[in-house]
């Protein structure tokens, strides 16, 4: 009994594995047909892309209207070349043009920037058309891309840094659960 119901339960399965099997050949030339209409799609080399990037200019219109405190900001701003870890450098220049706007670049990237105020009062410019931001603190800054979730350049520090970096060390700012007479609780 075990031995008719194999073989019924072998004999159904042949024929549909030969169609299934005759499907798959069918399949295969019409990709291949399909493959040669379309062409070959090219890869721009990193190379190639970086050279178009450095030559493509920043858009001088934008919609950003900036507040008196995002202009008070930008006061604060730091402007100059910056060291960074790794031997990077970024540069921060005011835009003339625009008061209030900067040109920020490393290796070929360029970013066209304007201050965003923020809660902590760290100082941070942003090109929201690349999803740029550079982050200021006292002692030193960093350049973020957000939308890649990259760090282009980290530990930036002007000279002003260097020296407020200095003054830390020399006078480490109190810690957070001292009280005001330098005592702990």
């Amino acid at each position: 009994m075990k031995k008719i119901a194999l073989i019924a339960a072998v004999a159904l399965a042949l024929p549909l594995a030969a169609v299934a099997q005759d499907a798959k050949p069918a399949a295969k030339p019409a990709a291949k047909a399909e493959a040669k209409k379309t062409p070959p799609k090219r890869q721009v080399t990193r190379k190639a892309a970086k050279a178009v990037e450095e030559v493509t200019p920043i858009a001088d219109d934008t919609n950003v209207v900036l507040t008196d405190a995002d202009l008070a900001v930008a006061q604060r701003v730091s402007i100059g070349r910056a060291q960074c870890e790794l031997g990077a450098d970024v540069t921060v220049t005011p835009d003339e043009k625009k008061p209030g706007f900067f040109t920020v670049t490393t290796k070929g990237l360029k970013y066209r920037m304007h201050p965003v105020e923020s809660r902590t009062g760290a100082i941070r410019l942003e090109d929201p058309r690349a999803g740029a931001m550079w982050l200021q603190l006292g002692n030193k800054s960093m350049l973020m891309n957000q939308k890649a979730g990259l760090r282009i350049a980290d530990e930036c520090q002007t000279d002003a840094q260097v020296a407020f970096a200095a003054e830390m060390k020399k006078n480490p700012p109190k810690a957070l659960f001292e009280g005001a007479d330098g005592e702990k609780k």
